[in-house]
């Protein structure tokens, strides 16, 4: 597939490559620009040195600078533009900014690589909300698909979500029978959570109207008690093991789709929020063999006992990795559900519709699988692996924290920052008591500000405006760390920097929780020096300053003059990491399914850095919102 970068199948370092066959693209994008962007071979001064912009470091006081220089892959000086010029010798890459904003590279420290790439075309079909907007749509590309399939053959899709369907109702296998009477199908929900299958997949699976759901699902039903065809908690029925995996050059295929996507959303680095050993070895070829050039961490985690989980976490301690760039350091497993309409988060007050959701660990009763998550943690903890929690509801929000402070009361922190994962309705007790022991919290601010408008009906007013409370974690002295959870949204930091400082619905405009918006640099640090925190690697990288790790994103447009509004609308020009220039948009081949980057593409914007960004009379690019 085609790359974006040094990582390429061919791994040219990005000045080689600009000095050969790919030099008339990048620098004729460039010579309007004034011939401020000098490529050329090593300088003995610096690397690389951007000037003329707002630097924003992220290491001190929030105050841009004008220029940064690169040398040896890190930061070698901050300062002014006619200071760091000095360092521009006959043989370096130099880039007048023209008042373009640099921020540290992004740390999406909660994302599904595999699960981003395979989720994609030609792997999935796209149904999120940037791609169809009804039933009827997705029964079109279903009909296109069987129409290209052999009988039998799987079709698969991903991103389906009712609250931005035309028919706003959640969707049933009869929508989709008339077009799949030989194929079974399976459409995974937005949040991964719920699948959509049609008949041929429900009677291979064998589920009827006699069936029940595992512990933590449900089975939706029309009024005879007959399977609509939607399943919360996806992965627990039969149905998911009769899908067939993706092949191996199929896996390496997705992998190197979602470093291509992040790298053109200025992400640098990430974390692998639950696979493999399998997973963890394709990482270290790509890494080695130069195709992949993100700094990966990765938590280990999946389905099994605790034998196999036992296995899998000494397994994990034997491979050979290169630490900044592939850390094997975390173990992830889930507590509940989500809170969305198919009420699976597990909740102290009902829904509106009644229930609670519940615990989804293994176990007969709630005693015994509170005693699996302790034991599970225990183990992790011990191991020498932090741990990360996926717990929405406060009621298995509260049971992970008591479990965190059980755990260490035992066997002491081991300099193991613990923490919460997504921790939607966390209380002032758990933030408390996270805070006593130096353990942290991973918020989603692009989902709050996709789903909102959609909660409110589920969870009362006064719960929807508290979901992912910024403000108060951080008063009780939390490390707040923001990710992605993509492929549930798309890993777009920008939109998630004007969720926090605006709390407004993508859908209806809005607010839901205005007390818990934070300002400008706290949102930054969420992406940046909080991911770096949660990968113990805050003394490293996460920041801009001298001796940092040069992980940098040119944003096209001047940050900190943009209303909090039209921040997601700011496309990222160029993404740095290690001191290599990775993205590029001037000359960037993303591939289609990236639906971020095409959408970046498609908004003209590869004229990037043809003319200034935020002169009076050039305004800024607009960019297309996803």
């Amino acid at each position: 597939m085609t790359t974006t970068s040094s990582a390429s199948s061919n791994s040219f370092p990005r000045r080689r490559f600009l000095q050969g066959a790919g030099a008339g693209l990048a620098v004729g994008a460039l010579a309007g620009y004034g011939g401020s962007f000098a490529l050329s071979g090593r300088s003995s001064h610096a690397d690389l040195v951007i000037y003329n912009g707002n630097v924003l470091t992220l290491s001190g006081e929030f105050r841009p600078f004008e220029a940064l220089a690169v040398k040896d892959g890190v930061v070698h000086t901050v300062g002014e533009s006619a200071d760091v010029r000095r360092l521009i010798g006959g043989n370096n890459d130099v880039m007048n900014l023209r008042g373009r904003t640099v921020v540290p590279g992004i740390n999406d420290s909660h994302f599904h690589p595999m699960g981003y790439g395979t989720n994609q075309p030609p792997l999935t079909l796209a149904l999120g909300r940037e791609h169809v907007s009804s039933i009827a749509e997705i029964r079109d590309l279903v009909a296109e698909a069987v129409e290209n399939a052999e009988p039998g053959e799987w079709i698969r899709g991903f991103g389906w979500d009712q609250g931005y369907l035309d028919e706003v109702r959640y969707p049933t296998k009869e929508d989709i029978d008339e077009v799949s009477p030989q194929n079974p199908v399976i459409l995974r929900e937005w949040s991964g959570h719920s699948v959509w299958v049609n008949s041929v997949a429900l009677e291979m699976a064998g589920i009827d109207e006699d069936s029940e759901a595992p512990p933590g699902g449900e089975i939706f039903r029309h009024g005879d008690g007959e399977p609509t065809g939607v399943l919360t908690e996806g992965d627990s029925y039969p149905v998911n093991e009769l899908v067939p995996d993706f092949t191996e050059d199929q896996q390496r295929q997705a992998l190197e789709l979602a470093a291509d996507a992040m790298h053109a959303e200025g992400i640098t680095s990430t974390t692998d929020a639950g696979t493999n050993i399998a997973t963890v070895q394709m990482y270290n070829d790509l890494l080695s063999s130069g195709r992949m050039r993100q700094r990966m961490t990765v938590m280990l985690g999946g389905p099994g006992g605790d034998a196999e989980l036992e296995e899998a976490l000494r397994a994990g301690r034997e491979i050979e990795t290169d630490p900044p760039w592939l850390n094997v350091s975390q173990f992830k497993m889930s507590a509940d559900g989500v809170p969305t309409q198919a009420m699976t988060a597990w909740m102290s007050e009902e829904y509106e519709a009644g229930g609670h959701g519940s615990l989804v660990v293994p176990g007969d009763s709630e005693e015994v699988q509170l005693e699996t998550l302790y034991q599970r943690i225990s183990l992790a903890h011990e191991l020498g692996y932090q741990v990360g929690i996926h717990s929405c509801g406060d009621r298995a929000i509260d049971a992970v924290v008591e479990a965190y402070d059980r755990v260490i009361g035992e066997q002491g922190d081991k300099g193991l920052r613990h923490y919460v994962i997504h921790g939607d309705f966390i209380s002032s007790q758990s933030l408390s008591k996270l805070s006593s022991h130096g353990l942290g919290v991973n918020f989603n601010p692009s989902i709050k500000r996709s789903l909102s408008h959609q909660l409110v009906d589920v969870l009362g007013r006064d719960r929807t405006n508290y979901q992912w409370p910024y403000r108060s974690a951080l008063a009780a002295g939390v490390v707040v760390a923001s990710a992605s959870d993509a492929p549930v949204v798309p890993p777009h930091f920008r939109e998630g920097i004007t969720a926090m400082l605006t709390r407004r619905s993508l859908a209806t405009g809005e607010v839901f929780g205005e007390e818990e918006t934070i300002e400008l640099e706290d949102a930054l640090l969420t992406y940046t020096k909080a991911g770096a925190w949660q990968d113990a690697a805050e003394d490293w990288k996460g920041t801009l300053g001298e001796g940092m790790a040069a992980d940098l994103v040119v944003l096209d447009g001047d940050l900190l003059n943009t209303s909090p509004e039209d921040i997601v609308d700011i496309p990222v020009g160029f993404t740095v990491v290690g001191g290599e220039v990775v993205y590029d948009v001037a000359s960037a081949t993303i591939p289609l399914a990236t639906a971020s980057a095409a959408a970046v593409r498609d908004s003209g914007l590869n004229t990037y850095m043809k003319v200034g960004c935020c002169g009076a009379d050039t305004g800024r690019h607009e960019g297309a919102r996803i």
